[in-house]
């Protein structure tokens, strides 16, 4: 029979039982392993901000263990905890103002039948089928109650590198920024100078609960005045911050504004008779610091902005308690990290570093809002003047209901003939480098008024739609009217109609490259290779008759056309009219009434966009000295050997190429290894 081998004692648990290695101050020297049995679990949400277990000790006795916010830790303790706590709340600011986050551990002896009497409770709450969360916190507020303080813990939640960097670059580029977070208000605030998000120029409103005046209130017990006087006090505090603010915006050189307030507050702040205060206080601040919140109350803000201020929010985290605000906001970022990943499957977007959120918007959101402004009015834009053509037609006829184009044009022109080159923008348009991006993040403010989608400016492109409408159909149909083909025949309605057709599709095709900051050669090839498929079908598809045609319509139409002279000048002159004021027009634009990107465009038109070289500089200024030279090293040219089956044709030899860029890359060991072993390789092969 084989031998059981048990593991340690620290390593076995089950559901219902912890084992503990334990050494007592009057047993010094003498380790035990006891055995805890787990009775019942009281768990952590939004509105307990604590969690408890229950267990049974091995002498026998019960103990609820209780860890949660100081503040609501506080609120549950007996009488008789005065010392300790004014002790603890010392060691708590301590920690706090050091950028610590705390937690309060507490605890509280059952006696076996005021237990079993509980737990009664406890197993139909449990066992509920509506509303069984509330039943279960209503259960839990009847045993979490008259417990004796333990202690404080503190621990070190460093910042991400980048951080205060990236907040400070989002600031300038007219991003409002809130921290809300469940530390506490000192660690808050520690966190918010490290950030760059709140300094000691600016004129800080705070709004807390940790008030002489509070304490005093809550020490008396009644529920109901405490309620009543903190939201007293809250609207005072309102007002008042309130109307300093607004004094503040009469004068020149006022300082920046920024609102401190903590979860208690915050709850009495957000109700109907105050939110609208809150939010106008809110929205004059440069930043607004919400400390001691749960993660409802984080939701609770985000629709505030959201839905009262009528503003665009984004919304990151990376815990689970960040979910709800996540999904309240418009769009939702997920960090993915230590925290777990339910922040990044509740999001849009995920991220790994939150200084990576620099990119997502000031790169590559601001790339993508001018990618759709240009779809979709270049969209309007070749619809309106398609139909226009058609518009005009119909003064000709008398509304008699006569279709100006055939049914295949009208098909395809969406489809084929003006369908690519429009998704070559939308993927590979911009108007500045991403390092420009970042480097000028003013320029991210033109999306936040809406520059490129207003009403203005779909207005322009209406008119030049209009514009060049009329010049498709009646420089074309007045220019034919004493045409002749090489029959002596005077052009049809289906010779001008494929005429103009043809205009439209070269002029809208050769528009969209007008409205582009960046040509590539896939910009030639969609626009090329749109008007010759317009041109390629028009050949296939006049040159077909069937029984079942449409009259012979358009039967040789495109033969008989570039037969004649007509064909070729109005080919040339139509489209040359057509662009002429919308060539005008951005002339003027651009040198009297520039964009912040054009401006940036001319004070850089002299250098060459090398993604190389700069992005070596830039990311080497975030990168340690290590990591930075293995970046350079990485970023060298590489050829594939014929030979070695190595990077390069001889091993050995990255120190040379980084020394031609100006980076140190020293020669590693087992490039000689490398180069011995060729060499030995060589010699054999002669000898062979």
């Amino acid at each position: 029979m084989q031998d059981r081998i048990d593991p340690p004692a620290t390593d076995r648990r089950t559901p219902t039982t912890i084992y503990v290695k334990e050494s007592h101050v009057e047993k010094m020297g003498k380790v035990q392993d006891l055995s805890y049995e787990i009775l019942n679990v009281l768990e952590f949400n939004s509105t307990r901000k604590r969690q408890s277990v229950v267990c049974r000790c091995p002498d026998g006795r019960l103990v609820l263990y209780c860890k949660g916010a100081d503040n609501v830790i506080y609120e549950r303790l007996a009488e008789y905890n005065n010392d300790i706590k004014k002790i603890t709340r010392e060691y708590l600011e301590q920690f706090g103002s050091s950028g610590l986050r705390t937690l309060c551990l507490a605890y509280k002896e059952l006696h076996p039948d005021v237990y079993e009497s509980w737990n009664e409770k406890f197993i139909q709450a449990k066992s509920s089928l509506h509303d069984r969360e509330k039943k279960l916190d209503e259960v839990a507020e009847l045993i979490e109650n008259d417990l004796i303080l333990i202690g404080s813990t503190a621990i070190e939640d460093k910042l991400q590198e980048g951080v205060p960097a990236c907040i400070e670059t989002l600031q300038r580029a007219g991003i409002k920024i809130w921290v809300l977070t469940g530390d506490k208000i000192e660690t808050a605030i520690n966190i918010a100078y490290a950030c760059n998000l709140i300094n000691n120029e600016m004129k800080q409103f705070v709004i807390s609960s940790e008030t002489n005046a509070i304490r005093e209130v809550e020490e008396r017990g009644d529920q109901v005045e405490i309620a009543r006087f903190i939201k007293e006090e809250v609207k005072k505090e309102l007002k008042k911050s309130l109307e300093e603010a607004q004094s503040y915006f009469h004068t020149l050189s006022g300082p920046k504004l920024a609102l401190i307030i903590d979860g208690k507050c915050l709850m009495y702040a957000l109700d109907p008779s105050l939110r609208v205060m809150l939010l106008n206080l809110s929205l004059n601040c440069h930043a607004v610091v919400c400390c001691r919140v749960s993660p409802l109350q984080k939701a609770q803000v985000t629709s505030m902005v959201k839905k009262g201020a009528k503003k665009i929010t984004l919304s990151i985290g990376d815990g689970a308690n960040d979910v709800s605000m996540i999904q309240a906001a418009h769009v939702g970022v997920g960090i993915s990290g230590m925290e777990g990943m339910q922040a990044v499957m509740a999001s849009d977007f995920a991220i790994a570093q939150f200084r990576y959120l620099e990119d997502l918007l000031l790169v590559h959101g601001r790339w993508s809002y001018l990618r759709i402004c240009k779809v979709v009015l270049y969209f309007f834009y070749k619809n309106l003047t398609f139909t226009l053509t058609q518009f005009w037609f119909t003064f000709q006829t008398g509304f008699s209901g006569q279709r100006f184009y055939d049914d295949w044009n009208q098909s395809l022109y969406n489809v084929i003939f003006t369908a690519l080159p429009v998704i070559i923008v939308g993927l590979f348009d911009k108007d500045v480098s991403a390092s420009l991006s970042k480097k000028y993040p003013a320029l991210y403010m033109e999306g936040i008024k809406n520059v490129y989608f207003q009403w203005k400016v779909v207005a322009i492109w209406a008119f030049f739609s209009v514009y060049q409408s009329l010049v498709f159909f009646f420089f074309v149909s007045t220019s034919t009217l004493s045409a002749k083909n090489s029959d002596g025949k005077t052009f049809g309605l289906w010779d001008v109609s494929t005429m103009a057709f043809t205009c439209v599709v070269v002029t809208v095709n050769l528009r969209l490259l007008m409205i582009c900051n960046s040509i590539t050669r896939w910009h030639y090839i969609s626009v090329g290779g749109s008007i010759l498929a317009w041109f390629v079908f028009i050949f296939i598809y006049s040159g077909i008759t069937t029984p079942y045609d449409r009259q012979e319509n358009v039967y040789f139409v495109i033969y008989v056309l570039m037969s004649t002279v007509y064909f070729y000048l109005t080919l040339l002159l139509v489209p040359v009219a057509a662009l002429f004021c919308d060539f005008v027009y951005q002339g003027v634009q651009r040198w009297f009434s520039p964009y912040d990107y054009q401006i940036v465009q001319e004070i850089h038109r002299h250098e060459i966009d090398s993604t190389g070289r700069a992005q070596l500089l830039e990311i080497g200024n975030q990168l340690s000295p290590t990591e930075a030279r293995s970046y350079a090293v990485s970023q060298l040219p590489r050829e594939i050997s014929k030979h070695t089956g190595f990077a390069f044709d001889s091993p050995g030899y990255e120190s040379f190429f980084a020394t031609q860029f100006g980076t140190y890359a020293p020669p590693k060991a087992w490039d000689v290894a490398r180069r011995a072993s060729m060499r030995s390789r060589h010699k054999t092969e002669q000898k062979k």
